[in-house]
């Protein structure tokens, strides 16, 4: 207050001592100020009325068709591509297997990108994309939904898709182009036909009550690299979706391991490669030709961020055909000839040279007991250099004639051995049976080593630890892990591919006789420790893993 009066008689003072004008002056100047500024914010604004009749109105022109054709090719296909959903209920793990200690290595299955995990080596980037089951498979856990595409190719429902896409699903949902964009409603239930793992391809159906529009399946083999194609899916659950590439690379291999016997998992997988964009979600759609015609299934992409980076991976449709075709068939299933051999896939000019077969053939490594091959009289490092007549330039070539081939007949075999020319008529087994009488017999001559009981047991591949791994770690024998079958006990106790095993139930392991020995022994609900060594770690001491066998 005391302030206040005082600012009051200041201002009556300078009134009475002939200050006032002074005062009114510079109040006048602040007030000028504020008038110009509001006046050039005016102008900034730009408020006032302006002249616009010499402006000329946009026009929409008349729709123009391009020549390059994408679109009418979308249209074309579009209509035949469905939107595939699963739900996966939880599992609960069974009492007793929990892990004990934290794995050594990277581990998981071929699930989708949903997991975030993945075999080791490529797997780790090569990955199956349609999402999979994602949460925990505890008891209170709720279920997991994945997506995926795929694609009508008989107008009663027949649908083609990946085996990954509805693999363990419990429930699967399908919805056409033409259902409405509602995402409460999952779609059409649909039922599996049939599924082959060889070639990650199933054939699942939906009941419709009026003739559905289908896709083209065109000749693989007529396309060529730097060809255009279109994939077509459901990226991200984006339903429609549809990008474009070249085709990059034809008969393209990845390698993923071997399976329980030691046989290449992807020997029947010979890729289309292409760098038209795609995602997770896109697996089990289309890639398309420009004469609107399906060339492929896309089915992987090679990534390091879970996204595309221009390097995908189709199924070709000759494949698809020759598969689906079995599928739809009384047995569902897909029948391949074999004639009992194993063999190294990649052989160097030296060998070939070395062993007498420069202009190509298959050096044998193995022979199935009581396979075809072993009565026919094909001894291990036998060359196959035809069959009937066919001159064999690699192994592709070899399993290409003779897995199409129908088990009960007989091939004629080019022979070399030891420089000489042979000639061995050679049945032809179902391979699938063949290689399951192999593992369920415990016979040991596989090349892996993994048809012994431990397999059985344990789900886990194994082989000699060499003398060079032995110095590194400081130890005398011991196997290696070379494979882990997913949901095995070995799976559940945290065994992982590159573990050495030299001890269970503190019984030393000091090679495979040693190991199968150990294992013939332990029963069902046995309590059961490996003691194992990480190779990445020669350091690190041992890891003690176990668990109840089941």
């Amino acid at each position: 207050m005391e302030s206040s009066n005082r600012l009051g008689q200041g201002f009556w003072n300078n009134i009475r001592q002939g200050r006032l004008t002074t005062t009114f002056t510079i109040l006048a100047v602040i007030s000028a100020s504020v008038l110009a500024g509001s006046m050039l914010t005016g102008h900034v604004s730009a408020k006032q009325k302006v002249d616009s009749s010499d402006a000329r109105q946009l026009v929409i022109p008349n729709p123009v068709t391009l020549s390059n054709g994408f679109s009418a090719i979308a249209k074309q296909v579009g209509p035949a591509v469905v939107n595939i959903n699963t739900e996966t209920l939880p599992k609960q793990t069974p009492a007793g297997h929990g892990r004990s200690v934290v794995p050594l290595g990277p581990r998981g299955g071929d699930q989708g990108d949903q997991d975030g995990q993945g075999d080791q080596g490529m797997q780790d980037f090569f990955n199956h994309f349609f999402g999979g089951p994602g949460g925990g498979g505890g008891q209170d856990a709720g279920p997991s939904r994945a997506l995926g595409s795929g694609f009508i190719v008989d107008s009663r429902g027949y649908i083609i898709t990946n085996d990954h896409v509805v693999d363990k699903a419990d429930k699967i949902f399908v919805k056409l182009s033409t259902d409405p964009d509602d995402s409460t409603d999952p779609g059409r239930p649909a039922t599996v036909v049939g599924v082959d793992k060889d070639t990650d391809i199933a054939v699942i159906k939906i009941n419709v009550d009026h003739p559905l529009p289908t896709v083209t399946l065109g000749n693989s083999d007529s396309v060529q690299v730097g060809d255009w194609v279109l994939a077509i899916g459901e990226p991200f659950g984006l339903s429609e979706t549809v990008s474009a590439g070249i085709i990059s690379a034809k008969n393209r291999s990845i390698d993923e391991g071997g399976d329980a016997n030691g046989v290449a998992k992807n020997e029947f997988q010979k890729f289309i490669q292409t760098d038209a964009a795609i995602n997770p979600g896109n697996s089990g759609g289309p890639l398309v030709d420009m004469a609107g015609q399906v060339i492929g299934m896309n089915t992987a992409i090679y990534t390091q961020s879970a996204g595309s980076e221009g390097i995908g991976f189709a199924m070709p449709s000759n494949t698809i055909v020759n598969v689906y075709n079995q599928l739809i068939g009384p047995e569902h299933k897909v029948v391949r000839g074999s004639i009992g051999v194993q063999f190294q896939a990649n052989m160097s000019s030296a060998v070939a040279h070395v062993y007498g077969f420069p202009n190509g053939g298959v050096i044998v490594s193995e022979v199935v007991p009581g396979g075809p091959a072993a009565k026919a009289g094909v001894q291990p490092q036998d060359v196959i250099v035809s069959v009937n007549g066919t001159p064999i330039k690699n192994g592709d070539a070899l399993i290409g004639i003779v897995s199409a081939k129908q088990p009960g007949s007989t091939v004629s075999l080019g022979i070399l051995r030891g420089g000489k020319h042979l000639t061995l008529d050679v049945g032809i087994a179902d391979r699938s049976k063949l290689y399951d009488n192999m593992n369920n017999s415990g016979d040991q001559s596989n090349e892996s080593g993994s048809g012994d009981v431990g397999q059985n047991k344990f789900g886990i591949t194994v082989q000699p630890l060499s003398q060079a791994q032995q110095s590194r770690l400081h130890v005398s024998g011991g196997v290696v892990v070379t494979g882990v079958k997913p949901g095995s006990f070995g799976d559940t106790i945290g065994l992982s591919q590159g573990a050495v095993i030299v001890e269970i139930n503190r019984e030393p392991v000091t090679d495979e006789a040693s190991y199968r020995a150990a294992a013939t022994k332990l029963k069902s609900g046995e309590e059961v420790v490996f003691v194992v060594r990480n190779p990445q770690n020669p350091s690190g001491g041992n890891t003690y893993l176990g668990g109840t066998l089941p």
